[in-house]
């Protein structure tokens, strides 16, 4: 009598090379039944965004490709989680269900009470590390609490056990003689209709793992070219772009580790780089460690003085900087960006997520939820721990009254003002010493430009010394003596 099979649920790691619970099913001996649930029925506010669908479509199709190669279907199936696993373990006598962890609060309650349900039915149910390099709860300060700074948290992480050595991906996967009925992926309806505005994604991204690892490669070389430097230059190629890889779990943060320590054995000149790297790669675990700990994160500052801090509430400024129309250059390059390839230069979400949240004083939720519809490498943890750094209220977060000033930051890392020509085309003829602040042009300067301020081009929602002093003074109702 053959053994019943084993579901095999895929969530946020799309990928068959270092997959914990896909070679735990495989080694199992158990007939294996690959699938994937779209669970967008709750929570609400936290369903995929609109780029965040567009690249799981094309990504569940690739892995359903790899999964075919090796001999298994992916089983598609729609609505909640919890009903659909046991629907799926009664229809096909599974003795067995296992997944990799998510630490989303709300997935962290359904996989718990998912395990103890299933457990009681006599099906086995195991959970695989495979989306960190460190769990949550390994990682903590001598006193046994979650780091809330990234320096000593990175020097905690560097300092103790290697991560262990990545999986390889099963040659073959065994399934059961019956299968049970799929949805199909077009059903979904993850694509746009109507305006297809995802036309510029599908220009600048190949979702997939077999992508996700020519990107890894290619990018290593790059690693050797100064890259500390070159990766605060928006107008260049000089970032890893495997955020929304690493997002979809298409690439696993233990394949990226390696590869790049392997790269520095090779490469002694390319170890400063590689840890200059690997410490943003550390930072994705870091905002993990924090969503873990601190579930509020998406909603609620972690520094409760921010509770009674004065927002404003101006939807015509809010619809200009999602628009890309506040009329300061680098920050409005950076939201065209966002909105043309579904993706944003880290260096410019700072810059954008300051002026929203100082010059602008909107609520970093704001930002935060746009970022979460319109990135293709929307991600809680990072999402939300990035935001409230930006605004100040967050771990190790910058303080608040440090304010950006976007033409000054603009000149410093878009010194050309390349990257503003490229996104920004209506000043693409102003020369590089006026393009960051083309107020300040003068008048035949912007006519031979082509430059009608107000007209051709917006002139800033709000004059940038009135856009400090205002942020400042909101700031001083809610600090204490010794925060400056």
């Amino acid at each position: 009598m053959s053994p019943s099979p084993i579901l095999l649920w895929f969530r946020q790691d799309l990928r068959l090379a270092d997959n914990p619970a896909l070679t735990h099913a495989v080694d199992s001996g158990r007939p294996v039944l690959p699938v994937f649930i779209l669970d967008d029925v709750t929570p609400g506010r936290w369903r995929p965004g609109a780029a965040s669908r567009w690249w799981l479509h094309h990504s569940l199709a690739a892995l359903a490709g790899g999964l075919k190669r090796r001999g298994a279907p992916l089983i598609l199936r729609r609505g909640p989680a919890d009903a659909v696993i046991h629907d799926l373990a009664a229809e096909t006598g599974a003795g067995a269900v296992v997944w990799n962890r998510c630490y989303e609060p709300w997935s962290v309650e359904r996989d718990s009470a998912i395990k103890q349900s299933l457990t009681a039915q006599g099906i086995e149910a195991k959970c695989c590390p495979g989306s960190l390099l460190n769990e949550p709860w390994t990682i903590l300060t001598g006193g046994g609490t979650p780091y809330r700074v990234f320096t000593p948290y990175w020097r905690a992480v560097t300092g103790g056990p290697e991560p262990a050595a990545p999986l390889p991906a099963p040659d073959c996967i065994p399934t059961p003689a019956s299968l049970p009925a799929s949805d199909t992926l077009c059903d979904w309806g993850l694509l746009p209709t109507g305006p297809d505005w995802a036309s510029g994604i599908r220009e600048s991204w190949a979702p997939g793992e077999e992508w996700a690892q020519a990107r890894l490669s290619a990018f290593l070389e790059h690693l050797c070219r100064d890259y500390a430097k070159s990766r605060d230059l928006p107008a260049l190629d000089g970032t890893s772009r495997l955020s929304p890889h690493l997002r979809h779990g298409e690439i696993s943060p233990r394949q990226v580790w390696h590869a790049a320590m392997a790269l520095a054995a090779r490469r002694p000149d390319c170890a400063e780089g590689v840890m200059s790297f690997l410490r943003e790669v550390v930072w994705r675990d870091f905002c993990y460690n924090l969503l873990y700990h601190f579930p509020q994160l998406p909603d609620r500052p972690l520094n409760p003085r921010f509770e009674a801090f004065p927002w404003c509430k101006d939807d015509k400024a809010l619809a200009a900087w999602k628009q890309g129309r506040t009329g300061y250059p680098i920050v409005d390059a950076g939201l065209r960006q966002l909105w043309r390839t579904g993706w944003m230069h880290n260096r410019v979400r700072m810059i954008v997520g300051s002026v929203l949240v100082k010059h602008l004083l909107l609520p970093w939720q704001e930002g935060q939820d746009w970022f979460w519809d319109t990135l293709v490498d929307a991600d809680l943890a990072n999402n939300a721990a990035g935001w409230q750094w930006i605004a100040g209220c967050g771990a190790d977060a910058a303080p608040y009254f440090r304010v950006f000033n976007p033409t000054l930051q603009g000149r410093k890392f878009d010194p050309d003002g390349n990257y503003v020509r490229r996104w920004v085309p209506e000043l693409s003829r102003l020369p590089s010493r006026h393009i960051h602040a083309p107020w300040d042009a003068p008048a035949e300067v912007l006519c031979q430009a082509g430059v009608a301020l107000g007209q051709t081009y917006p002139l800033p929602v709000v004059e940038l010394g009135k856009g400090r002093e205002r942020a400042l003074a909101a700031y001083a109702r809610i600090k204490e003596p010794q925060d400056e």
